[in-house]
């Protein structure tokens, strides 16, 4: 690899900052110390999300005293995979590394990552040994089960936005301009060779994940709504089913009539079809009312995120 001393980086980091403001100088001197084994021409991107904690101020000092760190604030918070698709677009460098900055993606496993670079485009971190608690590592397995049923498509629990990402995968990600963003999901349909890398996960270091209960069911919604129709598709052959359990309810009624052994049809169970029936009718009115509601936010063509200010090789750049 022969780069001049004005070369753009060989090797882009891209981490989304939301809350963990006491992370960040640990976090940039040890990608500092990682990167530096591999190559002098690297560029570590910072973006923060709307952080509450006041990480901007730290960041925007670490950006300022540091060349090879990048600062960039969005207007407010816009979520994770947001903030990572405002790096991405930003990134510059051959290879790309996305991860977290709460530092339970250690920078040093990036070492390990890049040694399989050459085995594929995609380099993704198996985290087998999670140092998270029993209830995260609970609701992160029920997550991924039943967004890999509705999506049709599978996923690993260990595996999140932590890998090595080749300069065309990147491209191939940032050119999906679509409103509702899911990084690891968008990786897995532009396609291109992937390789699995066992890596050490640390426990995390400050803070509390944002990923509650509520927020893993929303985020699921989002990703069923904008990369699968299986939710129509069920409810399909959730009517066939209604239909022809109708069907053979209706026979059965012609006959016991013909038998003259219909009683008088009770009360109850009228209003309990009605009640069934109109709930069915309800809930795929509702379904349906869900992915209008995702087209319009789409066909609104508003910005994916906004930056308002930018640091950069010590100069700040008001957005």
């Amino acid at each position: 690899m022969t780069l001049t001393p004005h070369s753009r980086p060989y090797i882009s980091v891209v981490s989304p900052v939301y809350g963990c403001k006491a992370c960040l100088q640990e976090l940039c001197m040890r990608l500092k110390q990682t990167l530096s084994q591999i190559t002098p021409h690297y560029e570590i991107i910072l973006v923060n999300d709307g952080s509450p904690d006041g990480a901007w101020e730290t960041l925007a000092e670490l950006a300022k005293n540091e060349p090879k760190v990048v600062g960039i604030k969005l207007s407010r918070n816009f979520g994770q995979h947001y903030a990572i698709t405002a790096g991405l677009d930003h990134a510059k460098g051959d290879w790309v590394v996305v991860m977290d900055c709460d530092l339970q993606d250690q920078p040093e496993e990036i070492l390990k990552l890049y040694a399989a670079k050459d085995k594929a485009d995609i380099i993704l971190a198996s985290r087998h040994d999670r140092q998270d608690s029993l209830g995260k590592r609970m609701s992160s397995a029920a997550f991924y089960k039943v967004l890999s049923y509705l999506t049709g498509a599978n996923f690993d629990p260990s595996v999140a936005n932590f890998g090595l990402y080749s300069r065309k995968v990147i491209e191939a990600v940032c050119s999906m301009r679509e409103s509702i963003r899911v990084f690891p999901v968008m990786v897995k349909w532009v396609g291109f060779g992937r390789h699995t890398v066992a890596v050490e996960h640390a426990a995390r270091a400050v803070g509390q994940s944002s990923y509650n209960w509520k927020r893993l069911l929303m985020f699921a919604t989002d990703i069923m709504l904008a990369y699968s129709d299986k939710p129509l598709r069920l409810t399909v052959k959730m009517g066939f089913v209604i239909a022809f359990t109708a069907a053979i309810s209706a026979l059965i009624i012609l006959v016991l009539a013909v038998m003259n052994k219909i009683q008088v049809v009770g009360y109850a169970s009228l209003i309990i079809s009605i009640w069934f029936f109109s709930g069915l009718i309800v809930f795929t009115l509702g379904i349906m009312g869900l992915y209008l509601g995702k087209i319009f936010d789409g066909v609104k063509h508003r910005p994916i995120y906004i930056i308002s200010d930018k640091i950069e090789q010590g100069q700040s750049c008001d957005v």
